[in-house]
């Protein structure tokens, strides 16, 4: 087991005071993780003695920039299970589920341009073979998904005629066996999370997997919220694209990842094109480079990248085994205390099984935006809103939650000041002399922010 409080003197933003001098208790892991001070003095270092251009210059700077920059893809794919040119990178996961989705997109509109025209030539024919998709083709997602691998599919099914189905979720917040059976002879992609950044609930997507290999389909994996919380091996899982993000990795923002299987990249047409990413240009055509840097248009976030390999280096040290052991111990002390407080009711599984320590809850009466003011102003800083995820919590009754989810360097004492403050949450708005104004909030602030 890891020792949290060990870990968190490498945190320095975690050593802070707010709201008149009280200690910090960072609760919004599931957002963005806070960063130690190797990730900090990696991207420090490289603008202080590396920065130049990747890959276009001959002076040793530039040489010793292109070498930190792929020598972070080598780390990072091994990290994941991946083979070093199945790793793009791009500005976050949102982007890289979008680049997977106008892939399909861009071959789409080729297939079904006239024959011969600019348009059908533009990708080529292989590519469209790949990844053409016709009405009456289906895409699968779930009700739990995020946002970011939701609404790209729900456009390109718009724009080719293609039918969006979906697999349901349960009343515990997992996904539902029972309507597995949406991923049909028509299924071209099954686009799922690896885990619910509300309920927490991991997939099961070996069964996913075997039931789309069996017809055929793609499977994109966003596997956001589970690469920073337990081992994840890319090539185990078999999917064919998964995403994630460094700022959830205790790394920078701004950098995230696509992976690709070999194979199926140098198929995919590009999404971003421009410079960086090009063989030869003439005014009539171009052509482009293999995988990955065909899909790294432009000047790239170099310095996000080495902060990158330093975080997954931070997170190889501690071990992903033990840091997924001590998540699981903060997700029954969370589930646990939660649960204790009257009237406070989890969104998800309240069992520590297949989940991770990313817990969403509502308290009677209350709405999340005011939960998380007088949480906050104990010093508790935790989530609120429909955190990108509408439809699940449509599904599960509620417009928006509160959430709580842990990192590496989350403490016993973090999960009881939280408590403590959960049960001033109840205190507070069960008291007669709570303010009209501020019980009024609880029923008209909407759905609350993403």
């Amino acid at each position: 087991m890891l020792n949290p409080d060990t870990v968190r003197a490498d945190f320095p933003l975690l050593g802070r005071t707010v709201r008149g001098g009280k200690p910090l208790v960072y609760l919004d892991s599931g957002a963005t993780a806070q960063k130690p001070q190797q990730v900090i003095d990696a991207e420090s270092a490289f603008y202080a003695q590396t920065n130049a251009a990747v890959h276009r210059g001959a002076h040793q700077i530039a040489e010793e920039a292109t070498e930190a920059y792929e020598g972070s893809r080598a780390v990072v794919a091994e990290f994941v299970g991946a083979h070093e040119d199945e790793i793009v990178w791009t500005k976050n996961a949102t982007e890289a589920l979008n680049l997977v989705a106008y892939g399909f997109l861009n071959a789409s509109l080729a297939a079904t341009a006239a024959p011969g025209s600019p348009a059908a030539e533009a990708v080529s024919p292989e590519a469209q073979a790949h990844f053409a998709l016709l009405p009456g083709d289906e895409i699968v997602v779930s009700e739990a998904e995020h946002h970011a691998n939701l609404v790209p599919w729900q456009q390109l099914a718009a724009k080719t005629g293609a039918t969006l189905r979906w697999i349901g979720v349960t009343a515990e917040g997992r996904l539902d066996p029972e309507t597995y059976s949406v991923i049909g002879e028509r299924t071209r992609v099954l686009a799922i999370t690896h885990a619910s950044n509300v309920t927490g609930a991991i997939t099961d997507v070996d069964a996913l997997v075997a039931r789309a290999r069996a017809v055929g389909a793609y499977v994109v994996l966003d596997a956001c919220q589970t690469a920073a919380h337990m081992p994840v091996d890319l090539h185990a899982l078999d999917v064919d694209f998964a995403a994630f993000s460094a700022h959830k990795m205790v790394g920078p923002t701004g950098v995230g990842a696509l992976y690709g299987k070999r194979d199926l990249l140098e198929h995919l047409p590009p999404f971003l094109t421009g410079g960086s990413m090009v063989e030869v240009v003439t005014m009539e055509a171009t052509s482009f480079m293999p995988p990955p840097q065909r899909f790294e248009a432009g000047t790239q976030m170099v310095a996000q990248v080495v902060g990158f390999r330093a975080a997954v280096d931070y997170l190889r040290e501690l071990g992903m085994e033990q840091v997924a052991a001590h998540e699981a111990a903060m997700t029954q002390l969370l589930l646990d205390g939660i649960t204790s407080v009257p009237g406070v009711r989890v969104l998800g599984p309240q069992d520590a099984a297949d989940r991770l320590a990313v817990v969403a809850f509502e308290v009677e009466g209350v709405h999340p935006h005011d939960v998380g003011q007088v949480l906050d102003n104990a010093g508790v800083a935790v989530r609120v809103g429909h955190h990108c995820a509408q439809p699940i919590h449509r599904r599960l009754g509620v417009h928006a939650s509160a959430r709580a989810s842990a990192g590496v360097y989350t403490t016993v004492a973090d999960i009881e000041a939280f408590i403590e403050g959960l049960h001033e949450v109840v205190r507070f708005f069960a008291t007669p002399e709570t303010p009209v104004s501020v019980q009024a909030s609880t029923a008209e602030s909407g759905t609350g922010r993403g």
